[in-house]
């Protein structure tokens, strides 16, 4: 495992957010500029809220841009909760409201079931991706991998094909009343070109730095320090 990776801490939110707001529209401007379309994976929290707010009315051609999600809590567009409703509300209000959009949740009844139709979805988002943003919380979770969640194993399985997996985050304490999710396997997330993790306050850049010295499954956000360069790490704990 590399700990080749950017880690910038900003003195302020707000110069951390330009950072991150900035670096996403480049690189959704590079990939289009060299293949026509970008592909734009999104974590829903507080984290990159205002990142989508800042993201929204940058004049960028949204219509090519395809626009997926990292995870989802297993509850339908509109309702509270859902990272699909966590977009309309922030991101969609803007321009990027012309982007093609692609979510994770199915009609099926559960997660598990459905897996495959999650999958055949993503299918239309043109890999590898260009970007994913990700948050993390202060258990050292970042997706919907949870410390001692269902599913966690072949989540962070590197030799996993697949593109998501289910996750039951039954029991773990910041899974909060919908423990049923639906996530980007790591390997899915490790093809991106470009990963951005946002990881706010001192808090959390301190469980961050810890993960280094924890398993996988103790603090999964770990797993991502094996991009290396492709990894940039934005912070504002000065």
């Amino acid at each position: 495992m590399t700990d080749d990776f950017n880690y910038q801490s900003f003195a302020s939110r707000d110069a951390m957010v330009k950072s991150a707001t900035e670096t996403i529209a480049k690189a959704v401007t590079s990939a289009i500029s060299k293949k026509g379309h970008a592909s734009l994976m999104l974590s829903g929290g507080s984290s990159p809220r205002p990142v989508y707010e800042a993201l929204r009315d940058i004049d960028l051609p949204w219509e090519k841009v395809t626009i997926g999600l990292i995870d989802d809590r297993w509850i339908d567009r509109g309702l509270p909760g859902s990272n699909e409703t966590f977009l309309d509300e922030t991101l969609f209000k803007g321009a990027a409201r012309k982007a093609i959009f692609i979510g994770l949740k199915t009609s099926d009844a559960n997660p598990a079931l459905g897996e495959k139709a999650s999958a055949s979805k993503l299918e239309s988002i043109p890999h590898p991706f260009d970007v994913c943003v990700m948050g993390m919380g202060l258990d050292g979770h970042t997706a919907s991998w949870f410390p001692g969640s269902k599913g966690l194993d072949a989540a962070l399985d590197m030799n996993n094909p697949e593109t998501v997996i289910a996750i039951n985050a039954q029991g773990c304490p910041v899974a909060g009343d919908h423990p049923e999710r639906i996530t980007l396997t790591l390997s899915a997330v490790m093809s991106a070109k470009q990963i951005i993790l946002m990881i706010p306050g001192a808090g959390k850049a301190d469980v961050f730095q810890q993960s280094a010295t924890k398993s996988v499954y103790e603090s999964p956000v770990k797993a991502l320090r094996a991009a290396g360069a492709r990894l940039t790490v934005m912070t504002d704990e000065a």
